[in-house]
C-alpha cells in the first residue's frame, strides 16, 4: 500500500485502485518475462562446456602468469609515457572544444534554440561511441600512431565534459547574472563576470575527473594500433608471453591508482 503524508505530518496508508494494482501486477509480469526471454538468448548462444572448463583454464592462465618477468618492465617506461602523454593530450583538446559546446548547449547561454540542438547533438555523438572504436576509425584514417590516440580520446571527452558542464552552466545562481545584466554590461561581460566565476570549480574537477577516466582507457588503445602500452600487450598477448602480460598488468595497476591519488587530491583542492 502508498504511504501519503496528511496536513499534520503523519503518514497514512491508501489503499490501491484495482486498476494501479493491476498495472503493478502486470509491470512485474512483463519485467519477469523479459528477464527469461534475455536468459533464454542467453543461455542458447552460450557454449556451456567452456564454462563448465572456465575455473581449470583461469587457474592454467594464471600459473603462466607466475612468476611476472620483473625485467621486461625496463622495455615498458617508454610505452607507458605514451599513454600517460595521450590521456593528457587527448583530454586538453578534448576540454578546449567541449567548453565553447557547453555554452551552446546550455539553456541560459545559448543564442537559439536550433544552435543548442546542435551542441548537444555533437555531446549526444561524443558519448555514444566509446573511445576505442573511435581509436579504430582514426587508426584506418590516419594510421596507427599516438596521434590517433590523442584525437579519440578528445573525441569521446568532448561528450562527457560537455555533458556534465552544461548542467552545471543551468545550475547557477541567476541573482549574479541578473545584476550584472542590470548595469548595462555586455553578453560577454555577463559571461565572464556573472557565470564563469559560478562553474570553474565544477569545470576544473570535471576536467581533472576526465583525465583520470582517460588514462584507464588509454591504456587500451594499442590493442587497436592507437599506440601506448596497449601494444606491448597485444604483442605479448599474441606471442602467448604471459609473464610479461602480468608485468604490463602490474604496471597499469599502479599507474591507475597514482592517477587516482592525483586526481583526488587536485579535486580536493579546486572543490
Amino acid at each position: 500500500m502508498p504511504v501519503s503524508t496528511s496536513s499534520n505530518g503523519v503518514p497514512q496508508w491508501q489503499r490501491r485502485t484495482t486498476r494501479a494494482q493491476w498495472l503493478q501486477y502486470l509491470a512485474w509480469l512483463a519485467g519477469v518475462s523479459l528477464f527469461l526471454l534475455c536468459w533464454k538468448v542467453i543461455s542458447d548462444n552460450t557454449m556451456w562446456v567452456f564454462v563448465e572448463d572456465a575455473g581449470r583454464q583461469g587457474s592454467d592462465l594464471i600459473s603462466r602468469m607466475m612468476p611476472p618477468r620483473w625485467e621486461y618492465a625496463s622495455e615498458l617506461w617508454k610505452p607507458m609515457w605514451d599513454t600517460l602523454n595521450i590521456a593528457t593530450l587527448g583530454t586538453a583538446l578534448g576540454i578546449m572544444m567541449a567548453f565553447p559546446v557547453a555554452f551552446l548547449a546550455a539553456r541560459n547561454t545559448t543564442p537559439h534554440p536550433l544552435v543548442r540542438s546542435l551542441a548537444l547533438t555533437i555531446i549526444v555523438s561524443s558519448r555514444s561511441i566509446n573511445s576505442l572504436i573511435w581509436a579504430m576509425l582514426l587508426v584506418t584514417i590516419l594510421g596507427p600512431g599516438v596521434l590517433a590516440g590523442i584525437i579519440a580520446i578528445a573525441l569521446r571527452s568532448i561528450g562527457f565534459v560537455g555533458k556534465l558542464l552544461y548542467e552545471a552552466i543551468e545550475e547557477i545562481h541567476p541573482t549574479p547574472v541578473e545584476a550584472i545584466s542590470a548595469t548595462g554590461a555586455s553578453r560577454l561581460q555577463v559571461m565572464n563576470y556573472g557565470v564563469l566565476p559560478q562553474i570553474m570549480p565544477a569545470f576544473a574537477g570535471i576536467s581533472v575527473y576526465r583525465w583520470d577516466i582517460n588514462i584507464r582507457e588509454s591504456t587500451v588503445l594499442g590493442l587497436v594500433g592507437a599506440g601506448g602500452i596497449g601494444l606491448q600487450l597485444n604483442a605479448s598477448i599474441n606471442s602467448l608471453a604471459w609473464n610479461q602480460v602480468s608485468v604490463i598488468f602490474a604496471l597499469i595497476f599502479a599507474t591507475v591508482l597514482v592517477s587516482e591519488w592525483v586526481s583526488a587530491r587536485v579535486r580536493h583542492a579546486i572543490i
